[in-house]
Parts: structure tokens; C-alpha cells; sequence
């Protein structure tokens, strides 16, 4: 028994020595960084060669002034767990060792690699985030070599990066939660001349929060009814690696991965935060690292539809090439056929939204006809299902995993056309294709968020250049007849242009938790008023505005209405311009006044206004002439007033300028459309717009004139006609909703602050299908 007592004493002793000791270790390895003061930390360290610009301007800048100053951090991020700082070591040994392993505290080395585009300890939302960093000082002793990343408890393979000048990018893979990792950085030149060469070390930890509240982007390879599930390759690739089914979903998903990580890279050189669009992941055969397969790895990686259409190979291809004839009448025919199968496999519900990617694999190079058939590049943001399509015939030349992204943007091979497609000329060599095939897909994948086409960037076509977002140094390249960048930085690459990336800071795929809740109004109303002066209002707020001059295909010049450092909506409810300011915008000067201007006013939740022109607005059409020489004022017009005998109407409230004019009640007439609006008073006159049909004597809301409860507005679906409404009050109560509440879209008549209802406007045939509210001070 004493035996045991004295086993016991000593175990709990041993047990509070190792403990202080692991302590001493732990405060030893953090005092390794923390205690780099600012003197030490700019001399060992040099800040970033970056220098901002409009794509990039979360990014650190340098003059040559300030070589000594230390590097401006992004923007704080989203605060992180406490854990151990960064540390920047340089260690003599294999590189191979577990990332667990602690080194022992040696002196900051200036090789450790320097991540320049995320801070440590930052949170992001997506599986395999893009970095940028640097070794070094580029400017002064640029250094060529490779870093190796070394993930959070080895629970992915480590992955290497080759190093250009000093300058690196990497793809790391990330798990829920905390990442510590580790990068490791090696260069023939900083040889010890020992055996072992000299590994400098970086650690940083990166929080991966998946977000599971948002539409994900569902991925789909379609095939024809018949298909072998095979797609275009030269006979070296079939030989090496196959051309099946499998392995085409081994490359989408890549190229899906790609597009998500220079996405949420992009988002954050925006001021948008780290956000991004998410994918449906499924418990799987991982593919992500080519190791996975040999050891029978599992992972939550993107889930890949396989959808078969009603249509045989033979008569997709047949249909495509019909379809590239300039006088065929169903040029969307594959787009139609494809969707329709997307329909059946996804099933949607009422009121839900699909958004899917579609790889046509039945895509093929003719020979003869020198032609890709079954081929579409389609995008749009349309209808219930969002979707985007795109051929296989540059799938060869993807990666497949992360080991081969490198290999793929670097692959100099030329296309060879006895068996697969050069795109339009562009896709001369395999790494060109890859660009063209990532990123045209990519482009269409940007109609399917509702990009339209713009002035630069991957919604023009500057996807030919995708390469330089994961490469430090471009190949040859055939399109071009030149040789590659010697080194390729942030500001070489393409982007998404910052009208896409305001777009996408307010799409339902890319929220976040720290957004405001979504609002189901998107609609954007227009109100000219006195002095020449134009409100917009939105219930969701006002996020931007487009404007063209006359001749414009894309938008020069836009206005935003948020804060950029701030993560929560923020959006003003009212914006007020006028003519001369957006002239003087768009022109330079306001005295260009023959010209026309269109303005497109986007919403928070990314509903529209389009005036077509600008000038119109302020014209006798929107200015109503009222009692006592008093003038009002129309809002933009719902409904098209189209319909057959339609004939326009127009009503100023009594109650508006008659003091004793009390409105008790508002009754409705309505069937599957809004038929007629009656304002009853308390002297039991009333006033009818439209017509008294649909259900015989209508609904009545009655006002609690009691409490001095007044018309506020309305809330009104439309689109031809007015399908329905639906009563405001200044008491915040609602009437509930007359007339087919489904029809339409949604818009809230609410006067602007300062003005007050003074009666409605529009036309009526059969019902309503013109209406707008008449507005004063």
C-alpha cells in the first residue's frame, strides 16, 4: 500500500513538472514572435511590393520612400480564437516533419515566407483558400525556390509552390475550425552546405467556418441518354490518365474549387469580406489531393450530379450544330433541353431557387466540320432555375487535383486538333485551354449570379488570363506569340470586375451571418419631384447605380450608396439626385445636355429600376396640377397599360386638401387581378379608381380613425397588370393582401420622407393595369 502511495505522490509531481514544462515551452515558442519589436520586425521583414488598385484595394501598397516601413495589414477581419501567434523560423532539416512538432525558439528568419493577402488568425467561408505572399524583400535579393504548405494536424497532404522572385501563391486546403499551418520555404541559393537543406518556417492559423444558410451552387455533368460518359482527349492524356466519367468529375470539381477560391479572394480585395458562394458537399472519396485515392481517403467535398437528358448523343450534337447556323430559330434549344432536365432532377418547390453549373459532356470536336458540337456557353439569372452551361471539350487540360494546378497553367503542349478543339484560336497549347475552358465556364457561371456583360474582367473576356491567379510566372503563350510574364503579381491578373462584386455583396449565395436579414421587397420606386430633383427609395435599401450614355454597351460609371468597412447592410432607404449631377458625372461637365443618359438603380436585394432616360423624368408627364395651385408629383408607373381598351384614370384624394374630409375605409375589388380601389369618407361619399368587379362588393378595410390612424401606401404586385395590393397604415398595420398575391413582382408605395399621398394614377381596361401613386409636400 505504501508502494502505491508513493507511486502516486511521484506520478502527480511528474505530472505538474511536465506541465510547468510544456508551459515554459508553449510561452517560449509564442515569445519567439511576440517579442519582434517594430525595429526588428521592418529590417528582417520587408513590407509588400504591392501596389493597390481598383481590383485589389485591400491589398498593402509600397513606395520606395517607405522601404522601411512596416506593411499595412488587410482590414481587421472577423475575430479568431485565441491561439498561438505566427512565427517566422528558420530551422536546418528536412521539411518533412509533422506540422504538430514544436520547434525550439531560434531567431526570425527574413526567408520565412510572408503571407501578404490574409492576416493571421482571419475567418473564411470556403474549403481551399488562395494566398499570396512573399520571401524576403523581391525588390532587393529576389529569390527563386519552392514552400511547401503543411496542413492543420496532417490531415491533408502537404502540397508544394513554386517560388518566382521571391513571390508565391499557394491553394491550401482547410477543415472546420482552426487551421494551423505551416509553411515552409527552401531555395538552392540559402544552402547551409550541410546535407540538409535550410527550411525557413511561417506558422498562421486560418478559421474555416462553412456556410450552410445559403443556396449552395449545384454542380451537374449532363449526357445524352446513350452516352459512354466520355469526353475529348488526345490519346497520351486517354493513355495516362483516362477520359471517363470518373475522371471528368475528378476535374470539374477542381475547376469548381478554382472558381470558388479566386472568387472569395477577389470578394476580399473588394472590401466585401472573405464571402463566396458555397457548393452541396457529400461524404466521399476524396479527390482533391491525388493521394487521397491510393489510400482510400473520405471527405466532405462538392457533390457532382450526374443528369441524363430525354435526348440521344446524335441528337445533341446535331441540334448544336443547326443551332450555330446563324438562321436557325431556336438558337437556346440546348439551353432549354438542359434545363428541363435540371428541372426534373432538382424538382423544385414553389418559391425555391435552384442554381446550377452544367458541364456538357457530350461536347465534341468535328473534324470535318471543324466545329464543337454539342456545345452551349449560356448563362442566365432568369426563372426558378438559375443556370449556366458549358462544354467538355477543353476538359483535358484541367486539373485534377490540387497537385496538378501548377502543372496545368504551365503545360506548353501544343493543341493538337486532330482531336480536340482550339477555342476560337485561344486554346493553341494545353494551359490556354485550361484558361479558356475555367474560365469562359467561370463567366457563364457570373450570368448565372446576374453579371451582365462588362468593360473588363472575367464578365469581358479577360479569362484569358486565369492562369496568373494561381501562378507566379506564365508560359509561352500562343494566343498571344509572346512569351509569359516574368513574374506574375495581384496587379496582373484578372478579376472580377467591382459592378460583379457589388452584385455578388448582395446575392443570396454570397451572405453571410453578419448580414441583415434578406427582404422579400427587392423593387426600387422612382419619384420625381420639385427643382428638378429625383428620389429613389427601396425597402431594402439603395446599393448602386449604373449609368450609360447614349451608345453604351457596357457601364463606364457608376454611384454606390454603402459602406465598404462595414459588413451589416447600411443601406440608405432615400438617395436624392439630379439630372445635372449624374451629367456631370457621366460627361465631366453638366452643359452636355443633348445626349441621353440611362440610369439602372439596383436595390439590396438586387431588384432594378431602369429610366431610360434621365431628362424624361423631369418632364409635364410626372407633374400632376392639384387644388390651390398646389403642384404633385407621380411615381414611376406599375403595370404596362398595354391592355386592350385600356384608358387612363386618375384620382386626387378629397381628403388630401378637404380638412374635413375624414377616410374611414378603403374597399377592393378584386379577382386574380386588382379590378378597382374605393376610398369611402365619414360623410358617406367615396371615390372609385378602376372598376367595381371581381367578388361582388369587394373587401373593406376599415381605419382607426380613433387613433388617427391615416393611409400610409400600398403594397402592390405587378407586371402586365396589377395582380393585387395590399393596405399600408401609418399605425404599421396591414390590410392582408386582395387579389392574386402569387402574380408579379412585389413593390412598396411608400411617398419618400416629406411627402404625403395626395391620390393615384394609371389605367384600366378589363382591371387595373396601370397604377402609381400621386404624391405632395
Amino acid at each position: 500500500m505504501s508502494f502505491l502511495k508513493q507511486l502516486r505522490r511521484r506520478s502527480k509531481a511528474s505530472f505538474h513538472s511536465d506541465s510547468k514544462g510544456a508551459a515554459t515551452k508553449v510561452e517560449m515558442v509564442g515569445k519567439s514572435s511576440s517579442t519582434i519589436d517594430t525595429s526588428s520586425h521592418s529590417s528582417i521583414t520587408p513590407p509588400s511590393s504591392i501596389k493597390p488598385t481598383l481590383s485589389s484595394p485591400n491589398l498593402p501598397s509600397l513606395t520606395e520612400s517607405d522601404a522601411t516601413s512596416l506593411p499595412l495589414p488587410p482590414p481587421p477581419q472577423r475575430p479568431g480564437p485565441f491561439v498561438t501567434r505566427s512565427q517566422r523560423n528558420s530551422v536546418v532539416g528536412s521539411s518533412s516533419s509533422s506540422i504538430n512538432g514544436v520547434y525550439r525558439s531560434t531567431p526570425a528568419s527574413p526567408y520565412a515566407p510572408r503571407i501578404v493577402s490574409i492576416t493571421d488568425n482571419s475567418w473564411v467561408h470556403q474549403k481551399v483558400l488562395l494566398v499570396y505572399g512573399q520571401i524576403g524583400d523581391p525588390r532587393h535579393h529576389p529569390l527563386d525556390g519552392g514552400v511547401t504548405v503543411f496542413h492543420h494536424q496532417d490531415n491533408f497532404p502537404s502540397t508544394g509552390w513554386p517560388v518566382t522572385e521571391s513571390h508565391f501563391k499557394a491553394l491550401i486546403h482547410l477543415v472546420p475550425g482552426p487551421n494551423r499551418l505551416r509553411l515552409d520555404f527552401i531555395s538552392p541559393k540559402l544552402s547551409s552546405g550541410s546535407t540538409h537543406p535550410a527550411v525557413h518556417s511561417t506558422w498562421i492559423n486560418i478559421n474555416y467556418l462553412p456556410l450552410v444558410n445559403s443556396p449552395p451552387l449545384q454542380l451537374v455533368v449532363l449526357l445524352g441518354k446513350d452516352s459512354d460518359g466520355t469526353y475529348d482527349a488526345v490519346p497520351e492524356r486517354i493513355e495516362r490518365e483516362g477520359n471517363g466519367l470518373d475522371t471528368a468529375i475528378r476535374k470539374y470539381r477542381t475547376a469548381a474549387y478554382l472558381w470558388q477560391a479566386f472568387t472569395g479572394e477577389q470578394m476580399f480585395r473588394n472590401n466585401f469580406g472573405r464571402r463566396c458562394f458555397r457548393f452541396e458537399e457529400e461524404w466521399q472519396s476524396g479527390t482533391l489531393s491525388r493521394r487521397d485515392a491510393t489510400v482510400g481517403q473520405m471527405r466532405n467535398e462538392a457533390k457532382i450530379h450526374i443528369v441524363r437528358t430525354e435526348k440521344t448523343v446524335a441528337e445533341l450534337r446535331d441540334l448544336n450544330i443547326a443551332q450555330q447556323n446563324q438562321n436557325a430559330q431556336k438558337k437556346d434549344e440546348l439551353f432549354s433541353i438542359a434545363k428541363e432536365a435540371v428541372r426534373k432532377h432538382f424538382n423544385p418547390q414553389p418559391g425555391q431557387k435552384q442554381y446550377v453549373s452544367v458541364l456538357l459532356l457530350d461536347s465534341h470536336w468535328d473534324t470535318e466540320q471543324q466545329m464543337i458540337t454539342g456545345h452551349a456557353a449560356l448563362g442566365s439569372a432568369g426563372d426558378d432555375i438559375k443556370m449556366a452551361i458549358f462544354g467538355s471539350h477543353a476538359l483535358q487540360s484541367y486539373p485534377s487535383c490540387l497537385e496538378e494546378v501548377v502543372d496545368a497553367f504551365s503545360d506548353c503542349v501544343r493543341t493538337d486538333t486532330n482531336y480536340v478543339a482550339n477555342d476560337n484560336g485561344e486554346a493553341g497549347s494545353n494551359w490556354e485551354s485550361a484558361n479558356i475552358g475555367i474560365g469562359a465556364h467561370l463567366h457563364e457561371v457570373g450570368h448565372l449570379f446576374g453579371c451582365p456583360h462588362q468593360e473588363s474582367g472575367i464578365m469581358l473576356r479577360d479569362y484569358v488570363q486565369l492562369n496568373r491567379s494561381f501562378l507566379t510566372k506564365e508560359p509561352f503563350s500562343t494566343r498571344t506569340k509572346a512569351q509569359g510574364l516574368k513574374v506574375c503579381l495581384p496587379n496582373d491578373e484578372c478579376s472580377w470586375h467591382r459592378l460583379d462584386a457589388l452584385r455578388f455583396r448582395f446575392h443570396p449565395c454570397f451572405r453571410l451571418p453578419s448580414d441583415a436579414s434578406a427582404s422579400l421587397d427587392d423593387s426600387v420606386q422612382v419619384w420625381p419631384v420639385e427643382n428638378g430633383k429625383i428620389l429613389f427609395t427601396a425597402s431594402s435599401g439603395i446599393a448602386f447605380m449604373e449609368l450609360y450614355k447614349e451608345g453604351d454597351e457596357f457601364c463606364h460609371t457608376s454611384i454606390e450608396y454603402l459602406n465598404t468597412e462595414n459588413s451589416s447592410n447600411g443601406l440608405p432607404k432615400q438617395i436624392m439626385v439630379t439630372e445635372s449631377e449624374l451629367r456631370l458625372k457621366v460627361f465631366g461637365t453638366e452643359k452636355e445636355k443633348k445626349k441621353k443618359i440611362k440610369a439602372v438603380v439596383y436595390s439590396g436585394a438586387l431588384g432594378s429600376y431602369t429610366v431610360e432616360d434621365v431628362g424624361l423624368l423631369k418632364s409635364k408627364s410626372s407633374l400632376v396640377k392639384l387644388p390651390k395651385s398646389q403642384s404633385g408629383y407621380k411615381s414611376g408607373m406599375l403595370g404596362f397599360s398595354s391592355m386592350e381598351g385600356s384608358e387612363p384614370q386618375q384620382l386626387l384624394l378629397e381628403c388630401a386638401f378637404i380638412a374635413t374630409k375624414l377616410l374611414t375605409s378603403v374597399k377592393i375589388y378584386h379577382g386574380n387581378a386588382l379590378d378597382g380601389i374605393e376610398f369611402c369618407y365619414e360623410d358617406m361619399t367615396s371615390q372609385l379608381f378602376g372598376k367595381r368587379g371581381g367578388k361582388p362588393g369587394g373587401d373593406e378595410f376599415v381605419l382607426d380613425t380613433r387613433r388617427g390612424e391615416i393611409l400610409l401606401g400600398f403594397y402592390v404586385r405587378a407586371g402586365l397588370w396589377i395582380d393585387g395590393i395590399e393596405i399600408l397604415t401609418s399605425l404599421g398595420r396591414k390590410s392582408g393582401f386582395y387579389g392574386n398575391r402569387h402574380g408579379g413582382s412585389g413593390h412598396t408605395l411608400i411617398p419618400p420622407l416629406g411627402y404625403k399621398i395626395a391620390g393615384v394614377s394609371g389605367s384600366c381596361a378589363s382591371w387595373i393595369d396601370g397604377f402609381s401613386l400621386i404624391i405632395q409636400h
